[in-house]
């Protein structure tokens, strides 16, 4: 009686394991991310210390939890095409803070943006040059600027700053630029916000404002409203509001969308971080940004009388005289390659020539000053 006691109580355990190890099977096995950014670390030395790509890590494919995201216009920095990226803290997610403000990344949240050509001369193959990194730490956004060797197999941290004569084509068209990358100093210049009531700074991100992300974007398998993805992935807060894309800025390429639509969307990307109220250019009296460029030329600078001419040409009488380029200071400091008189004050060394025809074409469209 006692053996048959005992069996039975040995089958049961018995059973109880294949049980339980039946139902450990069926559960799904979630990939934990190789992502590693540790606060009390960062900045690493080298860009595979984060571990945000697959190997080899010049092909720029993210590793779990690493996502993309792309600004349906985006800033102009000589010609250089860009992959951008976002990792955010297991658990944490980005808040809502209106369309036309940057969504508020947590603590530990990363911002990755590659700079590359796709055809580099003279052997016309695709080359990173560099990668910013923004970390937001618990005392605010930090920078890291990793320069990639020439060999593309790694990047070095360098808040140094250099340049490089870069020749490559361009819609069939070479182009030959004196490429910078960034010091510390120049990164600041253009992420700083100004705290009207203390005149104290801090860094913020600029592209990833929901009115210029609220576009669908093509992921290969699917392609989906950026901001709808962000929420299925998890890295959004549910309940943010997506406004009607139609409200949205506009890819300030396409000819397709009203001109006046294309160059404030312009205007934004490349000028509002720097023209607005918390900007390095808070004292000068245009106000850049999407919003507050919707139906309010003065703040794109239309018939306001320049101001600190210098060595300008005396012609320039306005910010932006219709009808008329070459009165306009906004054109003619667009339209230079003179670093003392050159707009915007970092991020090129040739003119954007897609841009400023978007700018002759819209001054050419406005109606005579009163």
């Amino acid at each position: 009686m006692r053996k048959y006691y005992l069996l039975g109580i040995f089958t049961g355990i018995l059973s109880l394991f294949i049980y339980s190890c039946s139902s450990n099977d069926n559960e799904e096995y979630v990939e934990p991310s190789p992502v590693t950014v540790d606060l009390t670390q960062v900045p690493y030395a080298k860009l595979s210390d984060y571990h945000f790509f697959k190997a080899p890590m010049s092909a720029m494919v993210p590793e779990k939890d690493v996502h993309i995201y792309e600004p349906i216009s985006q800033l102009f920095t000589d010609y250089a095409h860009k992959k951008r990226f976002v990792w955010l803290p297991p658990g944490t997610k980005a808040t809502y803070n209106g369309d036309g403000s940057v969504l508020e990344l947590p603590v530990g949240a990363a911002i990755i943006k590659n700079f590359y050509y796709d055809e580099l001369q003279p052997t016309n193959t695709r080359k990173i040059i560099e990668t910013r990194i923004m970390i937001r730490k618990s005392n605010g956004w930090i920078f890291a600027e990793y320069v990639w060797n020439d060999e593309q197999t790694e990047a070095f941290f360098d808040l140094n700053g250099s340049n490089r004569t870069i020749t490559f084509t361009e819609n069939g068209v070479q182009k030959t630029a004196n490429y910078r990358i960034p010091n510390e100093a120049q990164c600041v210049t253009c992420h700083k916000l100004r705290d009207p009531n203390t005149n104290i700074y801090s860094n913020s991100p600029i592209g990833i404002k929901p009115q210029n992300i609220n576009f669908n974007y093509n992921y290969g398998a699917e392609t989906k409203n950026q901001l709808a993805k962000w929420k299925e992935w998890g890295i959004l807060e549910s309940n943010a509001p997506i406004s009607d894309p139609a409200t949205a800025m506009v890819d300030y390429k396409d000819v397709s969308k009203p001109l006046e639509q294309r160059v404030r969307s312009y205007f934004d990307i490349n000028c509002a971080h720097c023209h607005s109220e918390k900007g390095h250019c808070y004292y000068r009296p245009m106000r850049m940004s999407f919003d507050e460029t919707n139906n309010n030329l003065t703040n794109m600078g239309v018939c306001v009388p320049t101001a600190d001419m210098q060595d300008f040409p005396p012609a320039l009488i306005r910010i932006v005289s219709p009808n008329n380029i070459n009165r306009s200071m906004l054109y003619y400091r667009l339209n230079t390659e003179n670093e003392s008189f050159m707009m915007p004050l970092h991020g090129r060394s040739i003119i954007h020539e897609e841009g400023v025809l978007l700018v002759k074409q819209w001054i050419e469209s406005l109606q005579p000053c009163n």
